[in-house]
């Protein structure tokens, strides 16, 4: 049963719980329907055919869910769906999971000090819009929380579009979660994604990181020394241009952002795709910029985030146990099943990797080594400061080989993994600093600290 019925002739919302089904304007409206109903009902016609569909949860799910109406010995009007299937989608129970986010988004909204309710039913002109969990942010922001997880069924998907377009047509910005792979594919609505875990985890106090839908984009200008590839297709157009780049966030802290309006949704078009996800409201002002002016750059901005600090929260991530592509420098068999995912962010194929040669040097060469090789001369003073970052890297990449241990082996690799971030930012900053092609100042590093490929010029 429901009390929002869809008039498929008439195009109308007829709300049963009104004595005048929410249309004043029509008097006997109830009369007219219920007698045509039953007159259709006498005549054996199809309730297929009756011309009356369920207005709530079935339409917004995108089902066509056919009723017929009923009156109750007590006056009580009804509206009963014909097949089983579409009754019970009203009366599916909430998930342990979908109840765990939502009493996890209220308290993240109330320690940064902002209101917020779950199951908020917001009237829209004859129709209603139901929200799992519903933030009032600062200056008027009201960020509208939905949570779709594995659990959620076939059915559960149809009309995302729809109803965040309605959300957002009256002042509610939607922001959609889940913890699939392919709903976080959509481009439907901003989604945001989080590792499948039990309810437990989620609804305790530890670091839950958002590992999808989170952006920051990097600016840059399309010349010979750029690293990405020109989004036009052509070798080198000389224009500004801004590319997305993924980016972790936990997801209290994305919560009360969006509230206050320091992480804010984007619409980022590119020649195929319109992609929607979020970023910090200072790349959104940059990319506005950059819109506006396609041969200029943004202006530089300060870099004013705090700086990282480590966590007293447990983390709740899950290890993603899929398997990951080996290289050609795989590890000891023995070593083979150990979990290499632990860091959701962490990249298939790491820089400091040496990739086509199978013989890794199990010691870097020295500083006396490396003059005496051919060519290196001149470039070895220049590259110092990277150098040692290179070998730091690559000790700690050593040490990994070394242990057998799987606590060991996660322990050391996060070690490696964020010195290898240091050395890999040093280049960016050095290459970017001299006006140099990236990839070649990387190539001769690894030529200088490993001697296994040969420099080039740069």
């Amino acid at each position: 049963m429901a009390n929002i019925v869809w008039h498929t002739k008439f195009q109308i919302l007829l709300d049963l719980t009104m004595d005048d089904l929410d249309h004043p304007e029509l008097p006997e409206l109830w009369e007219t329907i219920y007698r045509t109903d039953r007159y259709y009902g006498h005549r054996g016609v199809p309730v297929h055919q009756r011309d009356l569909q369920c207005g709530g949860v079935c339409r917004e799910a995108g089902v066509e869910a056919w009723m017929h109406l009923r009156l109750r010995a007590n006056g009580r009007r009804e509206a009963v769906h014909e097949r089983r299937e579409d009754e019970a989608r009203h009366t599916v129970p909430m998930s342990d999971e979908h109840k765990a986010y939502q009493e996890r988004i209220l308290r993240a909204a109330e320690e940064g000090g902002f209101h917020s309710d779950s199951e908020v039913r917001t009237r829209v002109g004859r129709s209603w819009i139901q929200t799992d969990t519903l933030v009032d942010g600062a200056d008027g922001r009201r960020i509208g929380w939905e949570v779709q997880l594995s659990s959620a069924g076939s059915d559960g998907l149809h009309g995302v579009r729809a109803r965040a377009a309605k959300a957002a047509k009256n002042g509610i910005t939607p922001a959609w979660h889940t913890d699939r792979a392919d709903y976080a594919q959509r481009h439907d609505t901003h989604w945001t994604r989080s590792n499948s875990l039990p309810a437990y985890v989620i609804a305790k106090t530890g670091d839950l990181r958002v590992i999808s839908g989170f952006r920051k984009l990097d600016f840059w200008r399309c010349d010979v020394n750029a690293v990405h590839p020109c989004p036009h297709g052509v070798r080198r157009c000389g224009k500004a241009h801004a590319t997305p780049m993924p980016k972790d966030v936990l997801f209290d802290d994305l919560v009360r952002q969006t509230a206050a309006g320091s992480i804010v949704p984007i619409q980022f078009r590119t020649a195929t795709k319109l992609h929607r996800f979020w970023v910090t409201n200072a790349d959104q002002e940059c990319y506005n910029d950059l819109l506006s002016d396609a041969t200029q750059l943004p202006p530089a901005r300060e870099d004013s985030t705090a700086p990282a600090r480590a966590s007293r929260n447990r983390p709740t991530c899950r290890p993603d146990l899929s398997t990951t592509t080996p290289t050609q420098s795989t590890p000891p068999a023995d070593h083979e099943t150990a979990p290499l995912s632990l860091l959701p962010a962490q990249p298939t194929a790491p820089a400091i990797e040496t990739e086509g040669d199978p013989t890794y040097r199990s010691t870097a060469p020295s500083h006396a080594d490396r003059s005496q090789q051919p060519g290196l001369e001149s470039r070895a003073g220049l590259l110092d400061p990277l150098v040692e970052l290179q070998e730091a890297a690559d000790n700690e990449h050593r040490k990994l080989q070394q242990l057998n241990g799987n606590e060991e082996r996660t322990r050391q690799r996060l070690v490696w993994f964020e010195a290898a971030c240091e050395v890999q930012a040093a280049i960016t900053r050095f290459a970017h600093s001299k006006r140099l092609n990236r990839y070649e100042v990387e190539k001769e590093l690894r030529g200088i600290v490993r001697g296994t490929e040969e420099p080039s010029d740069m």
